[in-house]
């Protein structure tokens, strides 16, 4: 059992910080990338006296475009990838179509053939072999997925989604090409990547990551480690994960998520999991863990049920995982999502390992003096929000509900709650919590129809 710290060290003192996902930048298409508008914002961030930048998960999604959905839990969202450095560093034309994205990829990768140096080509090679545990099997898995467009892996034929060795191989042999370039994709997301972390480092601003505690069914992850998930002769979920009803659904939310099975992933010391975080550590400061009561105990769900209703909670083996994770990485710089259906037990075992929770403020004013969300009962070790991702802007969240807020807020307040969303953007970074960051659109007092998600929802 290590010792747990008082807080994550990025949290040595506090700090504010801006909730805004890369996509929402602007730019020359109709999402952001990790270009100019992204170092821009960084710049924007530091001269507003902001030194933390929180963004949702960075992965390649689906067609839903769900960041919580991810093909991968390593890779990045090639989506994201600035054509204009790729044009800079000479590997695209400049006449290139910005949103043929396809096609540019394959422009890029040849025009990195022609042009890259032997110091580049050093880079590349090196980072194919640091990544070599995930990079190989997601490539391949990319190229397999646009030869079997319809289905899930489950729907390949069977050699392939069996993992029989030869097919493998032979498939490894006939797309050789086409697996080098979804490599050399991942290089470029990266590559960018780092070079907008260092960006951030030198203006003093940390980066926050959001890491899903559970993977998308169809990923390279339970495809390449099928053993480690609960599903069943065909590679089909036999249970699936989700949350009973709560705040966000009166339904609860089936999320479609397999289940771990814990027990063999304990029998190799968390392998999946070390190699996990480290990819992480790799991007982040920090990182929240999204759903981190399922380190305690996971609600499951059958895997036929269309809602989560009608699901049971398993127990996790939370404390030997964080162990285990602190004992290879020392003193982690993580945040527990500590939100919804919360046992003492949860709160045991976050507080065991000293990570700081979430304390949200629209979710203050619905009970007495004793809501654990209100300014005068947060601690210290934690991070307080207006709102997040899952909530409605602080605006349409006021709108919505002021018969029932205006009195409330006034109670607390002890004047009119005018000028909304300021005065719980003042009551947030006037807290006693470590790190208070704001939602973008609360900052810039944005109604409902600027909502980023409404959980349980597509």
């Amino acid at each position: 059992m290590v010792e747990a710290p008082e807080h994550p060290p990025v949290l040595d003192r506090r700090r504010a910080g801006i909730l805004l996902h890369p996509t929402s930048l602007p730019g020359p298409r109709e999402q952001g990338e990790l270009g100019a508008e992204a170092r821009r914002f960084v710049d924007f961030l530091a001269d507003c006296g902001a030194s933390v930048w929180q963004v949702l998960p960075l992965g390649p999604t689906h067609d839903d475009g769900s960041p919580y959905q991810c093909l991968s839990a390593h890779a990045g969202n090639p989506e994201l990838i600035d054509f204009v450095d790729l044009i800079t560093r000479g590997w695209l034309p400049p006449d290139v179509d910005m949103n043929d994205r396809a096609a540019g990829f394959a422009r890029a990768w040849q025009g990195f053939q022609d042009h890259a140096d032997a110091a580049e080509w050093e880079r590349f090679k090196d980072f194919r072999h640091r990544h070599r545990h995930w990079v190989e099997d997601f490539a391949l898995f990319m190229v397999l997925r646009r030869r079997y467009p319809a289905g899930s892996w489950a729907d390949w034929p069977q050699p392939l989604r069996d993992r029989q060795p030869a097919a493998l191989q032979r498939a490894r042999e006939e797309e050789a090409a086409a697996v080098e370039q979804e490599v050399f994709i991942q290089y470029l997301f990266f590559l960018q990547w780092q070079a907008l972390r260092a960006h951030a480092h030198a203006r003093g601003v940390k980066l926050f990551g959001d890491m899903p505690i559970f993977v998308a069914y169809d990923s390279a992850d339970v495809w390449a480690h099928r053993d480690l998930f609960k599903l069943d002769a065909e590679g089909r979920p036999e249970v699936v994960a989700g949350v009973p009803p709560d705040y966000f659904s009166a339904t609860g939310q089936r999320w479609g998520n397999p289940h771990y099975h814990w027990e063999r992933m304990a029998a190799d010391g968390f392998r999946w999991w070390v190699e996990r975080m480290g990819t992480q550590l790799e991007l982040f400061d920090l990182v929240r863990i999204d759903h981190f009561r399922g380190f305690e105990a996971c609600w499951e769900i059958p895997a036929g049920d269309e809602t989560a209703e009608h699901g049971w909670w398993v127990k996790a083996p939370g404390e030997a995982l964080l162990s285990r994770l602190f004992a290879v990485f020392g003193h982690l710089p993580l945040v527990a999502e500590d939100l919804g259906i919360i046992t003492p037990e949860v709160e045991a075992l976050r507080d065991r390992f000293g990570l700081p929770g979430m304390k949200i403020l629209q979710f203050a004013f619905d009970d007495g003096p004793m809501n654990p969300y209100l300014p005068h009962n947060v601690v210290p070790n934690s991070v307080i929000y207006t709102g997040t991702h899952d909530n409605d802007t602080t605006l349409g969240w006021y709108r919505h509900n002021e018969d029932r807020l205006r009195p409330r807020l006034t109670d607390y307040l002890g004047c009119e709650p005018v000028d909304m969303p300021w005065p719980l953007i003042r009551l947030a970074l006037a807290s006693v919590s470590r790190l208070a960051v704001l939602p973008m659109q609360d900052v810039l007092g944005l109604g409902s129809e600027h909502r980023m998600n409404v959980p349980g929802t597509r």
